[in-house]
């Protein structure tokens, strides 16, 4: 018998494609590039999801479940850049900021010093990966991917819609005539496949902040130069506007979501973002829901970000209480730190004792979106949360705070019929702010129509119901995010990675 043959460089089968993952040191930025890497690693992929190591320590969770499931899964911690001066030690998330100055320009200055870091790390790599991802907001990985000869897609955050709206004001000179106008002067955004008017508080930009220009710009000319983009959206609920987009932007667009639907199984479910400390309070908010009836409960949750003055919660508050519904309300725990404001909380507890339930820190909003007892949501208009909303058919009220999220509730709203706006117009500061855009009776107005009867409700639920099933289809094997995924992974891996 002749010995057997000695493989080869030619025979060996070739490594899996490798994909570098660098979000926004933001939640609302990385759990979802946290589901895309857990996409990826169940398709056969490696995935490596680069971020400091505070943010890291918070992912600890994810990548333990990830390595008992045997998937090429990794959390890559880099050291926060040192030396910040004005920015207190500690910070290397915006959910941690608690003065507007820390975020603008501090944090944001911060992270681009990781680009010395993330590319030795990328050196350091027997083979170069197949591609990088990036955040939209994290232009400084451009020159890296550039120096090192590896592909480049961008992940924008908001769905296409507001992404074409922004590239779109960006291509039309929109941004500068907004910001030459009045207040209260109205404007179309050309280009768009409906009518979306804006004012300067409304327009697109994720960057709208003060101080953030040189940013912006950077993180414009990355997205010209980059090789495409991934989006967390699927096709039956944007198709218009991604073939748009897509257009405009002259470059692959690649809509893979929801990527929350990523988390198939109960742990992933609940432990979506969470920390270890946390287990009881989800368990006791379970069993609260567990006794309520079907699509009786409005929850209501604003986000990472934002903090609301004492004002604002009470507003809130009395305007659930006023509503007669049955209500979740997650509260922030920095919110509710003053002894006066604790005791307002408590005596409403007292007051809706068995019809509401206040829960002071985090919560697992996949598992409380997906229980059969909520039926609707109260949400500040962040992507992620919206489309976790309508992944699971629950309609929403719109109580949009910054940036993006005045355009994601008119998509919402206008174009999907499955919200009911609260009535805001201006955005509000990150760090408790003092403005009162919304009183209690805008509150119990908005989830009284949400939760309520008569055919307007019925037909919110019923759309939010068949997007549900639609985005479900469009993550199973078959469905366009699926294959989408499929197609991805096969373009990138046959690419290669050159040696290190």
């Amino acid at each position: 018998m002749a010995p057997a043959e000695e493989p080869t460089a030619a025979t060996l089968a070739p490594p899996a494609p490798h994909f570098v993952l660098v979000p926004l040191a933001a939640q609302g930025h990385i759990i979802p590039m946290l589901d895309l890497a857990r996409l990826l690693a169940e398709r056969g992929a490696r995935a490596s999801l680069v971020t400091t190591p505070m943010n890291g320590a918070r992912l600890r969770g994810i990548a333990d479940q990830a390595a008992r499931a045997k998937l090429a899964l990794e959390v890559v911690e880099l050291p926060f850049p040192t030396g910040i001066d004005g920015l207190p030690p500690g910070i290397e998330n915006v959910d941690q900021v608690t003065d507007n100055n820390h975020f603008a320009p501090l944090l944001v200055d911060a992270l681009p010093r990781l680009a010395g870091p993330l590319e030795a790390y990328l050196r350091g790599l027997a083979a170069r990966p197949s591609c990088i991802i990036s955040d939209w907001c994290s232009g400084w990985t451009a020159g890296v991917a550039t120096s090192l000869g590896i592909p480049l897609l961008f992940f924008h955050g908001p769905p296409c819609f507001y992404s074409l709206c922004d590239l779109n004001a960006i291509d039309h000179g929109l941004r500068e005539q907004i910001a030459e106008a009045g207040d209260q002067e109205r404007f179309v955004v050309p280009g768009m496949p409906v009518r979306v008017e804006v004012t300067k508080a409304t327009a697109p930009g994720l960057l709208n902040f003060p101080r953030l220009e040189a940013l912006w710009v950077q993180c414009v000319e990355a997205m010209r130069t980059a090789d495409g983009a991934v989006v967390n959206t699927f096709l039956d609920l944007e198709h218009q506007f991604v073939a748009c987009y897509e257009a405009a932007l002259g470059k692959p667009v690649w809509t893979l979501g929801p990527f929350c639907l990523a988390n198939k199984d109960a742990e992933a479910v609940a432990s979506r973002g969470n920390k270890a400390d946390d287990v009881a309070r989800q368990s006791a908010v379970t069993a609260w829901l567990d006794a309520r009836d079907t699509d009786s409960v409005v929850y209501v949750n604003f986000g990472s970000v934002v903090r609301k003055h004492r004002r604002m919660l009470v507003e809130v508050g009395r305007g659930l209480e006023d509503s007669g519904k049955p209500f979740l309300w997650v509260v922030k725990e920095p919110e509710v730190a003053a002894p006066e404001v604790r005791g307002w909380l408590e005596a409403l507890e007292a007051r809706t004792a068995g019809r509401g339930l206040v829960v002071r820190g985090w919560v697992p909003q996949l598992a409380i979106l997906s229980h059969r007892a909520v039926g609707g949501f109260v949400t500040h208009c962040g992507w992620n949360s919206l489309l976790e909303s309508i992944a699971h058919g629950v309609p929403v009220v719109t109580w949009p705070h910054i940036s993006d999220q005045f355009l994601n509730e008119r998509l919402a709203v206008d174009v999907l019929g499955v919200g009911v706006p609260v009535g805001v117009t201006e955005p509000v500061n990150l760090c408790e702010d003092e403005n009162m855009p919304v009183g209690r009776e805008d509150v119990a107005r908005a989830v009284s129509a949400l939760m309520g009867g008569g055919a307007e409700a019925d037909e919110r639920r019923m759309k939010a119901k068949k997007y549900g099933e639609e985005a479900r289809r469009a993550m199973a094997k078959g469905g366009s995010s699926y294959e989408n995924l499929t197609r991805l992974i096969e373009s990138f891996g046959q690419r290669g990675g050159k040696q290190g």
